[in-house]
């Protein structure tokens, strides 16, 4: 934790942790996005589970700064509790007295609001948000700011941005408290800084595709299984079969997927022999249909 007059200032800084880390180390580009992340500011925050919830919210977007003006609560152990393994990033969180200082090194601010305003301020959403901050953050730090969580930000406050981002809700339950809001922007800051452009994992264990044969075993098995059970008798087999392969394919079963749907179809018939139960008899195949 830093406490300074100043966003950005070595004279008055005083942490909690290791001297004069303010900044995190760089990051590597297979972490996620290269583009360099906003800092989330919070003005006058009340409650210490929607700073915590907003931690993780940061740490989930690659938001890797974080500053709070006048906080009412601030207990890094409790946050440290509630948003698990961020020790590191609390450490860097900076106290600030006002917004002014807060966002005095940030070239461009994006200011959050459930307001509407009369003055003739640019309102945008926050997808359009999140492309301007990626384009001025290559001219120096940008900030996301979200106020207070009864009454949100002043008049005063929300002219100290540049933007004003409002989030489109159902009129008739507009209100988003105040991690829900941050969890809004941060998640559109994270892909326009191309966070949708991380792979999906794979499966841990592909199966290659199932062959021919070993869907030959399926539907021969289950021919088998259907006759069993009479299934047949008021059905054509043909017809029934040609639907069933269709369906199959259409799935495209790997060769796990084909062996589990196989012994399905072998398993009906060993059941009904167990139990003894009337197997109905497969016909020659020159008498089926």
């Amino acid at each position: 934790m830093t406490l300074g007059g100043q966003a950005g200032g070595q004279a008055d800084g005083r942490t909690a942790g290791q001297q004069g880390q303010s900044e995190p180390a760089p990051r590597h580009l297979s972490d996620g996005p290269s583009a360099r992340p906003p800092v989330l500011v919070l003005v006058n925050p009340q409650d210490i589970v929607n700073i915590a919830s907003a931690v993780r919210i940061a740490r989930n977007f690659g938001i890797e700064r974080m500053r709070l003006v006048n906080p009412e609560a601030f207990d890094p152990y409790r946050i440290e509790g509630i948003a698990h393994n961020s020790a590191e990033f609390v450490e860097r969180i900076e106290i600030l007295p006002s917004l002014e200082a807060a966002i005095a090194d940030c070239v461009f601010v994006a200011v959050l609001t459930a307001r509407a305003r009369t003055a003739k301020r640019r309102t945008v959403r926050p997808r359009a948000a999140a492309a301007e901050l990626v384009v001025h953050a290559g001219r120096g730090p940008v900030a996301i700011v979200a106020g207070r969580e009864d009454r949100g930000l002043t008049n005063a406050e929300l002219d100290l941005g540049h933007l004003l981002v409002t989030i489109p809700t159902d009129p008739r339950n507009s209100s988003l408290n105040l991690a829900q809001a941050i969890a809004v922007m941060a998640y559109e800051s994270w892909l326009a800084r191309g966070g949708e452009s991380l792979p999906i994992k794979p499966h841990r264990h592909l199966a290659e595709p199932a062959t021919a044969g070993q869907l030959e075993a399926l539907f021969g098995d289950w021919h088998r299984a259907l006759w069993a059970i009479d299934f047949f008798k008021t059905r054509r087999s043909e017809s029934v079969m040609r639907s069933f392969r269709e369906i199959v394919h259409r799935a495209e079963l790997d060769g796990r997927e084909a062996a589990l749907v196989r012994a399905m179809g072998i398993e009906v018939v060993r059941y009904l022999g167990r139990v003894g139960a009337p197997v109905a008899a497969e016909p020659p195949a020159g008498e089926r249909d």
